[in-house]
């Protein structure tokens, strides 16, 4: 009896461990659909070295396109899980670029994230050794093997949240950004904050980023503050800092949001791109127009003779009053210059001609629309085509509502009234190759995408009728055409309106 109690407890322990190395092994190959676990030989260690590597969602094989490396230390699902779902997230709200994310397998985390010796800590002091490793092994090789753009960003926690502000200080070469989460600067007496002071003035032409998370009842036991006072002293203007500190937080539970926030603060300044509105057109020499920039101004600049901004130019409000002709730059300055952005309006004074003062024989209700069917892939030239359909852009006119939901193209034509003098402002959002014409003036060519879907223009108009138009060419089905405008009594409000049918005028059918 004893003897099967005895054989019953063996197997179960067994089978315990058993379990904890299918879970340990979960850990390291649950890696995804566009996850890699692979593994390098390093000389350095003398070992072998095991990483997942986490591709972009958007990466399609054989493709040129490279981009920023993401290095997680302390890496498997203890870490990398929660990078890989935050940084998705930051991705999505359009404030990092598709990254890709390198989990870094620990083997001996006390040995190689601690840059010295404790006796009180078997094996520790080998990080020299574990940066050489990176630097020389582990980073050309991801170079070579994946589609690396060069700009990498290093992320650890605790004593790998040390091992960050080490490298930094020794190597500041080899990462854009520095990421420590409630780092260790404890160690042997706080050695590397120490190691700061001297290490510090050495970053003066390096353009760096260190983002450092600590919390609040324990930003002394961890000697964070003592690094913090190390770099309110001696940190260069090239290395931006930030010290975020966290209340109700574990040591544990810190990383979620401090890596959130470590995330946006490495890409801050980033945009997917710069609006501004109106975007082009013709002004009046002695008549201020405004434009108006839709985003966060913080960090954007700009000029208004054509030149490109620089920090030193003046910062963008959320409107700004341009006397034309003017060509008006912006530019977003970021943390990481490969993704600042410009954009361009050009301004001229050209001479608008005053309005008729009737539409002659056109009647209110709707400009003419002709509609057009084929396979094209750009703007046909509808001069010698004949329309399947006919008629009037009244009350009852729906786009959406035409035979064909793409490969079509429409041409509406007629006079538009202008009840007010001064400037008015178009919007347009159509599909590639779709034109604007006002007074017989080309005003927009779009050429826009997912990202930028409005295209606007001003001018300024007095009272009577304007001949209109517009051709539509529609071949991407997410695509929509869509004309607004804003009138000159309604610059303040920023209220804009479709044109009213009572507005519009065509030929009788």
């Amino acid at each position: 009896m004893k003897k099967g109690f005895r054989f019953l407890i063996a197997f179960c322990l067994i089978a315990l461990c058993f379990v904890s190395v299918v879970r340990a092994q979960d850990t390291v190959l649950n890696v995804g659909p566009k996850g890699k676990l692979d593994s390098l030989h390093s000389t350095i260690l003398n070992q072998e070295r095991m990483i997942q590597v986490f591709l972009p969602a958007d990466y399609k094989p054989g493709s040129a396109d490279k981009y920023d490396v993401l290095y997680v230390l302390d890496g498997g699902n203890w870490n990398t899980g929660l990078i890989k779902n935050v940084q998705k997230f930051v991705e999505g709200e359009g404030f990092m670029p598709s990254t890709i994310i390198v989990s870094v397998m620990g083997i001996d985390r006390n040995k190689e994230l601690t840059p010295t010796h404790l006796d009180s800590w078997k094996g520790s002091g080998d990080g020299n050794k574990f940066l050489g490793f990176i630097k020389n092994e582990l980073i050309p090789y991801v170079n070579k093997n994946y589609p690396s753009n060069g700009d990498n960003t290093l992320w650890g926690h605790s004593l790998s949240g040390m091992f960050v502000v080490y490298t930094l200080l020794n190597e500041p070469n080899l990462f854009k950004s520095y990421i420590a989460v409630d780092p260790s600067m404890w160690w042997d007496n706080s050695y590397v904050a120490k190691m700061a002071v001297n290490k510090l003035p050495a970053l003066s032409d390096q353009n760096r980023t260190l983002f450092i998370a600590g919390r609040q009842d324990a930003l002394t036991d961890m000697r964070i503050d003592t690094l913090e006072t190390i770099l309110k002293k001696a940190a260069p203007a090239s290395l931006k800092w930030k010290l975020n500190v966290y209340t109700g937080e574990t040591h544990s539970s810190v990383r979620m949001k401090s890596s959130y926030d470590g995330l946006r603060f490495t890409y801050e300044g980033l945009t997917n791109n710069i609006q501004i509105h109106p975007m082009s057109g013709i002004v009046m020499k002695n008549k201020p127009f405004p434009i108006i920039f839709l985003g966060d101004t913080n960090q954007v600049h700009y000029t208004i003779d054509g030149t490109v901004p620089t920090l030193s130019s003046p910062k963008s409000h959320f409107e700004i009053k341009v006397t034309g002709p003017a060509a008006v730059t912006y530019k977003s300055f970021g943390n990481r210059s490969r993704y600042d952005q410009l954009t361009k309006g050009i301004f001229t004074t050209e001479k608008i001609r005053a309005a008729s003062s009737n539409p002659g024989n056109l009647q209110k209700g709707g400009f003419n629309y002709a509609y057009y069917e084929g396979n094209w892939e750009q703007m046909p030239d509808l001069k010698n085509l004949k329309p399947v359909k006919t008629g009037i852009t009244d009350k009852n006119f729906d786009p959406e509502k035409l035979p064909r939901k793409n490969n079509y193209a429409l041409v509406i034509d007629g006079v538009f009234e202008s009840k007010e003098e001064g400037y008015y402002l178009f919007f347009f959002t159509a599909d590639t190759g779709s034109k604007l014409y006002i007074d017989n003036k080309l005003m927009v060519t779009w050429d826009g995408g997912y990202t930028k879907r409005d295209y606007s223009c001003i001018l300024p108009l007095s009272k009577g009728f304007y001949p209109f138009r517009i051709e539509y060419f529609h071949k991407n089905p997410d695509f929509k055409l869509n004309c607004t405008y804003m009138a000159p009594s309604a610059m303040t409000t920023k209220n804009t309106v479709q044109i009213p049918v009572e507005q519009q005028y065509g030929k009788k059918p």
